[in-house]
């Protein structure tokens, strides 16, 4: 099938690793253009050149802070520099720091409060008015299962993650009329560095060993194991696809039938 993405221009968030280095793969696996970003220089230039050897894709790296609006700005300046405009987003971002309820400062809410929700919110305010222009675009945003049923020790992301499920669907009926699509996507244990330490920290917290946490995790999975990045990135692809144009305000689980919720 072709997706249809060749000499798209996408820009893809906190993609140095895990799933946004797989979803801006997959985007220049199918031809498109890509512009990823990341906090350090040095590992998203390299990630940039491999995918651009793979791909044989245009694929650049560029510095980027979701906590440092400064920074932001001048990542999508870049951008625009050379992409003129964006014609896919991919909005992600790293996960804050796991702990029950009471023992969350205030100050971690409104860090990461300006991290997972404002700072996306701005970035694809950037592009949406040339998305309308040319009456085409795509804006996918990488959530968690979380957003359906609530992660034990994970309150943080569990909270502001709803907060962006919210603001997803008001936007997608927004723009709906202008060829732009809105959707979440949402992955369950797929095999990534941040679900790594998040199992790590865990395992400690329960006084289990880290091997058997996993053990037990993978067992209430349906699949019996955890998924692939390729296998996650697979959807994110087609889900910004020029296919994928009746598919918006939609969230959509990936998580080898984890959640219970229908």
């Amino acid at each position: 099938m072709d997706l249809g993405l060749t000499d798209k221009r996408a820009l893809v968030l906190a993609a140095s690793s895990g799933l946004g280095r797989g979803i801006a793969r997959a985007l220049a696996l199918e031809g498109a253009r890509v512009a990823m970003c990341s906090r350090r220089a040095d590992v998203i230039a390299e990630a940039a050149r491999a995918i651009a050897e793979e791909s044989g894709s245009d694929v650049t790296g560029h510095v980027c802070d979701l906590a440092d609006r400064a920074s932001i700005d001048a990542m999508l300046a870049s951008v625009a520099a050379q992409f003129g405009a964006v014609d896919v987003l991919v909005n992600n971002s790293g996960g804050p720091p796991p702990g029950p309820v009471e023992e969350i400062a205030e100050r971690t809410w409104r860090e990461w409060f300006e991290t997972m929700l404002v700072s996306l919110i701005h970035v694809t305010n950037t592009w949406l008015p040339a998305m309308k222009q040319q009456n085409w675009g795509r804006v996918l945003t990488i959530s968690s299962s979380s957003v359906i049923s609530p992660l034990p020790n994970m309150v943080v992301s569990t909270a502001l993650r709803a907060s962006v499920a919210g603001w997803n669907k008001t936007l997608a009926n927004e723009v709906a009329a202008y060829g732009i699509t809105c959707n979440l996507l949402l992955p369950g244990r797929i095999q990534t560095p941040r679900v790594d330490d998040v199992n790590a920290a865990t395992a400690q917290r329960m006084g289990v060993p880290l091997e058997e946490f996993v053990r037990d995790t993978q067992a209430k999975i349906p699949a019996g194991r955890y998924g692939q990045v390729e296998e996650f990135a697979d959807v994110a692809a087609f889900m910004a696809s020029t296919r994928a144009s009746y598919l918006t305000g939609s969230l959509i689980r990936l998580d080898g039938g984890a959640i219970e919720a229908i």
